[in-house]
């Protein structure tokens, strides 16, 4: 199939302000990936385009975009879940974060409130009489399972409008991952992280819209997690 390309350009060293640009490829097989076209672009048409890639599996996390009007990852959209022939497809940058160049975004404020939440284990009580690993339950292990899968490709934060129109909320990255270790039985951090998540720009500023939730690549309750965070905040217990 034929397939028309319409991605957001922006070059600071020449640009006063970003602009579109667009290529036509043949030959597309329904299979390929928006990130395989991405590719063909710049290999076959256009060697400047800015873009970040890494390992083409969704494992990475690297290519969030914003693909015809909603984040997802380039390599895990394919093309045949856009359209059938002649198909149009508009790459974006993802939103809320300052454009480098093109494609490629400044991720530091994002990690930056990633690393407010202490997003590692915390424990220093004795090690235990085994000498080889704290044990937990499976049912222990299933309260914070799913927000383990988070692989920090920022899709959740960038479609989050209460992110968009304040970057000092902590966002839904963040509190994902603070919410992998309060309900995690084996850390003793808990205190510190709920005071970061429950403070002014935390989880109060979520709206529930969803958002989050619809665009995280690896299927996260993320809207579920921020609730039961909250839920611990107002109980006081985990």
């Amino acid at each position: 199939m034929q397939v028309q390309m319409r991605i957001r350009r922006f070059n600071p060293e020449k640009d006063n302000k970003a602009w579109w640009g667009e290529y036509t490829l043949d030959d597309v097989h329904p299979t390929d990936t928006v990130l395989d076209l991405l590719n063909r672009v710049k290999w076959e048409l256009d060697g400047t385009l800015s873009m970040r890639r890494s390992c083409a599996h969704g494992v990475c996390g690297s290519d969030a975009l914003r693909i015809n009007g909603a984040n997802a990852l380039a390599c895990k959209t394919l093309v045949q879940r856009l359209g059938s022939e002649n198909v149009k497809i508009q790459v974006e940058p993802i939103l809320g974060l300052r454009v480098i160049k093109d494609l490629i975004v400044d991720m530091e404020p994002f990690f930056d409130h990633y690393k407010s939440v202490l997003p590692y284990f915390i424990n220093d009580e004795p090690v235990p009489e085994n000498g080889r690993e704290r044990l937990q339950s499976q049912e222990d292990r299933a309260r914070f399972d799913d927000t383990t899968k988070c692989i920090l490709c920022a899709a959740c934060t960038t479609s989050c409008p209460s992110f968009w129109a304040n970057e000092r909320y902590v966002g839904p990255a963040a509190i994902v991952n603070a919410h992998r270790f309060i309900f995690d039985s084996r850390d003793r951090a808990a205190e510190e992280r709920l005071k970061v998540v429950g403070d002014t720009f935390g989880v109060w500023r979520c709206r529930t819209n969803f958002n989050c939730s619809n665009a995280c690549p690896r299927e996260i309750e993320i809207t579920k997690a921020i609730a039961e965070v909250k839920q611990v905040l107002v109980s006081g217990e985990i």
